[in-house]
């Protein structure tokens, strides 16, 4: 049986910071949990999942409760590490965010011109800080296990063993095997800025540049030094 194609993540991975843990980097499975809960209401149950991704064997395993920032974070450290070629989203259903909803959507429809995630019910859906071409390779990459609203430790655990196996294994309706790592060149790199409102999102081409070279000075002046270009 040929060997399993395995490459490193990119330096800096993962380069977003948030609620998860790290395991095996050379995991085909990433674990999301939904978070409907303020941090300090956070129910044992929740903290369970993530544990048991982690434990199970997934190269991240962590909670998410924004359809846009929140999701933009977790595109950019998937695309970082190319060995993760599943995401399991499981926990049950924001209400008020409906991210299992928009993750579902995007999967199956992309984003518009407008960095919008087509088809999804979610009240700001926007995924306007990192490029396009990020969000296109995440789907490419990735397959969606959709366990929202039936997640349990045990479903969990059985969803990351089947992304494990060599030979494709029936898994609820998927089929599942470890496909071995992306082909493309990891990427890493961070969100730009944290704009969930299209009112403040830049229109054109010329607001975007003139937001990125603001951002730039910004940068240079909290370190101390003003580039003079």
């Amino acid at each position: 049986m040929a060997e399993i194609r395995k490459n490193e993540p990119a330096p800096g991975y993962p380069p977003e910071e948030g609620c998860y843990l790290r395991g095996n980097d050379y995991s085909p499975v990433a674990v999301v949990v939904i978070l409907k809960w303020r941090r300090e209401k956070i129910p044992q149950s929740i903290e369970e999942f993530v544990r048991t991704g982690l434990e199970s064997g997934a190269a991240l395993s962590g909670t998410l409760q924004t359809e846009n920032v929140g999701l933009e974070k977790v595109i950019c450290n998937i695309i970082a590490n190319p060995n993760i070629r599943y995401l399991i989203v499981c926990g049950p259903e924001s209400p008020g965010h409906l991210v299992g909803d928009c993750i579902r959507a995007l999967y199956e429809n992309g984003i518009d011109e407008n960095r919008r995630i087509i088809g999804t019910k979610a009240p700001a859906p926007y995924l306007f800080n990192i490029p396009v071409e990020w969000v296109d390779r995440f789907i490419e990459q990735t397959n969606l296990i959709d366990l929202v609203n039936e997640g349990s430790c045990e479903i969990i655990k059985d969803a990351v063993w089947s992304c494990y196996q060599e030979k494709p294994t029936r898994f609820r309706g998927y089929e599942l095997s470890d496909i071995g790592a992306y082909e493309g060149e990891a990427i890493c790199g961070k969100i730009t800025w944290k704009i969930t409102n299209p009112a403040y999102a830049p229109k054109d081409k010329r607001e975007q540049e003139a937001l990125e070279k603001m951002q730039k000075l910004i940068k240079s002046l909290r370190k101390g030094v003003v580039d003079e270009d």
